[in-house]
């Protein structure tokens, strides 16, 4: 983070592969690097990966939704400090945009891809959700939003396929 905080999430593929494969190409690209958490929801989530900033963007793709109501099994639930990705109504439609648990939320599950969890740095989950809180005029944040200065990953000698890209 730019303030100098660090979340740590560990993906897990034999959950929902290529929707890690998507993260890990998109982390590998630099996609993220400099993208601010736009939505910020207390006792609810924060969301970021939007390289618009106003949670209208992405990469011009999308991927496959790997939840249970797009048919696919993801045995993963929305608790605290879980990764998933955000879509619109549009089953694939998800692309780079995700979002972190800030509280339980099962009304999710099956219904969004879980894909990983936080394993350090929830204090800094808490921190961005104490910042400003989700207002906007005209889909532009108020004030500044917590910003990701450089995501990493690593992939311990893993290597992910490039995702399978629906383009509409």
């Amino acid at each position: 983070m730019a303030d100098g905080g660090i979340i740590k999430v560990e993906l897990l593929p034999e959950i929902a592969p290529q929707t890690v494969n998507n993260f890990v190409y998109l982390v590998q690209k630099g996609f993220y690097d400099g993208l601010v958490f736009h939505r910020i929801i207390p006792e609810f989530m924060i969301q970021g990966g939007c390289p618009d900033g106003n949670g209208m963007g992405g990469p011009g793709y999308g991927i496959k939704g790997e939840f249970s109501s797009n048919g696919v099994r993801n045995s993963l639930k929305h608790e605290r400090g879980v990764i998933s990705m955000a879509r619109s109504a549009i089953y694939d439609s998800a692309g780079s945009q995700f979002f972190i648990m800030h509280q339980n939320s099962p009304h999710l599950d099956g219904s969004y891809a879980a894909f990983g969890r936080v394993t350090a740095g929830l204090d800094v989950v808490d921190r961005i959700v104490m910042g400003p809180s989700d207002q906007t005029a005209g889909g532009v944040a108020l004030e500044p939003r917590a910003t990701m200065k450089k995501v990493t990953v690593d992939t311990f000698g893993v290597t992910y396929a490039e995702p399978r890209k629906i383009t509409r």
